[in-house]
């Protein structure tokens, strides 16, 4: 039985896979190549917010937990690979790099004895074309499975244990291996037939995930450009309806829905797919949408945009459940529009540092703040601060021209009752046109 493991890679996957193992009493070796990183998770402090894991961290660090910048030679029962493995910004190719250095990291510090886990997100085929190899060079006989995160921001501790959790194997004696090891972590396991089987899952549920918030979308593009709610037609078509209900509008952002669509159209080229890269598309298109449309509505409420203001409430991707993580975000996309029209943005986010705000262009504000300094306000997640939000508490003498509610959290009655034009994902205020 497997109970010393090593995870290489200590982002998101690795942290709180490290995280789950120590609490079920397993031995971590973490290993990442920032120094600062492998300093502060030895100190007990992670560097990315998740539920629970810094208390964990707090706990085993130094005893369970051991974090480094490779692992220890012939120590680990296992190790699991979670390099991130990022999708370039203008081929839109992943790039393999980290998992390969990864595979011939693993290679040199352990041996044929060793479970080699692939837990990184990877193009259909990479278990076998880039890890396989240099493992197989240095050991000859390898196990090998692929065991794919499929986790959520905000409950990873959780459904880590209550996940199903896929895992492919090489053979079946890594299979066997595989099977063993998660068994102790994860409630119920799923076996499938390979390592490309195991693989395909992973992006079969985040390139499905995207293309049902696509749709959602373009429901509230379409409903746009009629002057209908979309929310109503969402709420109606969805209400006692006994096939799959159709998703509300908004952003799709984060470390997996923004790329993992990218690395299953990767190995596609002789025969794309038809349907993956549009759905990409039209996400990405929407905050640049949202944007204009904000733009265009203070415009319309001041003559210019010029010297205008526009407080931007939740810069992380999404508010729920609560994350600080900026992958996949839009204001990304947004901030270059809001740049052009010659607005100053001011930002808010409970979770995201001041100084991550300012990178992206933002001047730190509060909630308060947003609603009397702001010519306009752009709420871009659904943090529950913001859900908690009561207009009468902070709108004051000098109130926001418009409020742009991508979540439709906002009480719409008591901001246009107070003079101020409201508008959603998809729902313009009467007079505007799409």
């Amino acid at each position: 039985m497997a109970r010393t493991i090593g995870v290489i890679g200590m982002g998101y996957v690795g942290l709180t896979l490290t995280a789950a193992l120590a609490r079920k009493g397993f031995t971590v070796h973490g290993v990442d190549v920032q120094p600062a990183v492998v300093e502060s998770l030895n100190r007990g402090r992670p560097h990315i917010y998740e539920p629970g894991v810094a208390e964990v961290f707090a706990e085993h660090a130094g005893r369970t937990i051991l974090v480094d910048t490779a692992l220890p030679a012939g120590a680990v029962d296992a190790a699991v690979i979670c390099v991130s493995t990022p999708v370039d910004e203008h081929t839109r190719r992943p790039d393999l790099t980290s998992l390969a250095a990864a595979a011939r990291h693993v290679a040199a510090s352990c041996g044929p004895r060793t479970l080699v886990v692939v837990r990184s997100t990877v193009p259909v085929g990479a278990s076998r074309q880039v890890v396989l190899p240099p493992l197989r060079a240095a050991w000859g006989d390898v196990r090998l499975v692929m065991a794919p995160e499929r986790t959520i921001q905000g409950q990873a501790l959780r459904e880590l244990v209550e996940l199903p959790q896929v895992v492919g194997g090489l053979d079946e004696p890594s299979l066997a291996a595989g099977l063993d090891l998660f068994g102790d972590l994860a409630q119920r396991l799923v076996p499938v037939s390979g390592l490309e089987a195991a693989e395909l899952v992973k992006l079969s549920n985040n390139c499905h995930t995207d293309l049902i918030y696509a749709f959602g979308n373009e429901i509230a593009l379409i409903a746009e450009r009629h002057g209908v709610d979309p929310l109503e037609v969402i709420g109606a078509a969805n209400l006692g309806y006994p096939r799959p209900d159709l998703a509300r509008p908004g952003y799709v952002g984060g470390g997996c829905l923004s790329k993992d669509p990218y690395i299953m159209l990767s190995d596609s080229a002789e025969r794309p797919p038809f349907l993956i890269e549009q759905a990409r598309r039209l996400n990405e298109f929407l905050p640049v949408h949202v944007a204009e449309t904000v733009v265009e509505l203070i415009r319309q409420a001041r003559g210019t945009t010029e010297g205008a203001t526009l407080a931007v409430l939740g810069w992380a991707f999404k508010g729920w459940p609560p994350t600080d993580d900026m992958r996949g975000t839009p204001i990304a996309a947004m901030m270059p529009v809001f740049a052009a029209a010659g607005l100053t943005v001011l930002g808010h986010d409970p979770l995201v540092p001041d100084n991550v705000i300012r990178q992206y262009g933002g001047e730190p504000t509060s909630i308060d703040k947003a609603f009397s300094e702001a010519d306009g306000v752009l709420v871009i997640n659904d943090h529950p601060d913001y859900r908690a939000i009561e207009p009468a508490a902070v709108l004051g003498a000098r109130r926001p021209a418009v409020v742009f509610d991508s979540w439709r959290i906002l009480d719409e009655g008591a901001l246009t009752g107070a003079g101020v034009r409201y508008a959603g994902i998809g729902y313009l205020p009467e007079g505007v046109s799409a």
